[in-house]
C-alpha cells in the first residue's frame, strides 16, 4: 500500500519519504468527505506554470491560472486538520478545471485519504496560524509558505462548484467536482514561498496577490471517476 501511496504524482515539495509512509494508518475513510472549513486563498496568472516542472504533471487543458491555499479543517471524516495547497486553473472547453500538484496536511490520516481517495499529493507539514487572525504559515521537509491577508470587501455568501482533476500512478485522470457554499470577502493576500527542494516558488510566486478571506464553508467531494 505505502508503495501506491508513493506513486501519487506530484512536485518535488511533495514527495513522501519511507520514514513518513511507515508512521501512516492502513486507511482512511472513502470518498464522499463532508467537511467544514475557513481559509485564505489566492490567484495568480499561471505563466510561470509552463516553465516549471509542474508543466509536466498536469492531466490536459492550458494553463491558465495558480491557485493557493491556506484552510482551517474544523469537521472532516478524519478530523480537525489543516492544510495548505497550490493548485493549477486549466481551460478545459469553456470550463476552468483544477489540479492539485502540491498539498502538504498536518493529519496522517488525512495524508492516507488525500492519496487513496483522490490522488492527492499530500504530506506532512506545521502549521501555525489562522484564518481568523488573516495570518498563517506552513512548514514541510525543505520548503515554507506564509501568508496575510486584508479583506478589501464586506463578507458575501458564495457558492462553490468545480471539478477537481488529478493524475493517478497508473497514468489514468479522474475527476471529482466539488461542491459547496459558504461565505467571503475579497483580500488582498501577501505570499511568502520559499523551497530548497524543487520551483514551488517559480509558479507558486511570492509577492502580493488577489484573493479571499473564506469561513462558515461547507463543502463535500465525492468519489472521482
Amino acid at each position: 500500500m505505502f508503495a501506491d501511496l508513493a506513486a501519487v504524482p506530484g512536485v518535488a515539495e511533495s514527495t513522501l519519504s519511507s520514514d513518513v509512509a511507515e508512521s501512516l494508518p492502513d486507511s482512511a475513510p472513502p470518498a464522499p468527505w463532508y467537511c467544514t472549513s475557513s481559509g485564505i486563498v489566492w490567484w495568480l496568472r499561471g505563466s510561470g506554470v509552463r516553465s516549471s516542472s509542474v508543466a509536466a504533471l498536469l492531466p490536459g487543458g492550458r494553463p491558465v491560472v495558480a491557485i493557493g491555499g491556506m484552510i482551517s479543517y474544523r469537521t472532516t471524516p478524519v478530523g480537525p486538520y489543516h492544510e495548505v495547497f497550490g493548485g493549477v486553473g486549466l481551460l478545459a472547453g469553456r470550463a476552468v478545471d483544477v489540479t492539485i500538484p502540491f498539498m502538504a496536511v498536518d493529519s496522517r490520516d488525512s495524508v492516507v485519504g488525500g492519496r487513496q481517495n483522490w490522488s492527492l499529493p499530500k504530506v506532512l507539514a506545521s502549521f501555525t496560524g489562522s484564518p481568523e487572525a488573516a495570518r498563517m504559515t506552513a512548514a514541510g521537509d525543505g520548503w515554507t509558505v506564509a501568508v496575510t491577508a486584508r479583506p478589501v470587501t464586506p463578507r458575501v455568501p458564495m457558492r462553490m462548484s468545480g471539478r477537481v482533476v488529478q493524475r493517478w500512478p497508473d497514468g489514468s485522470v479522474r475527476a471529482a467536482t466539488l461542491r459547496g457554499r459558504g461565505r467571503a470577502r475579497v483580500a488582498v493576500v501577501n505570499v511568502a514561498a520559499t523551497s530548497s527542494v524543487g520551483d514551488m516558488p517559480s509558479w507558486l510566486r511570492p509577492g502580493r496577490h488577489v484573493g479571499a478571506l473564506l469561513s462558515d464553508v461547507r463543502f463535500e467531494l465525492p468519489a472521482p471517476s
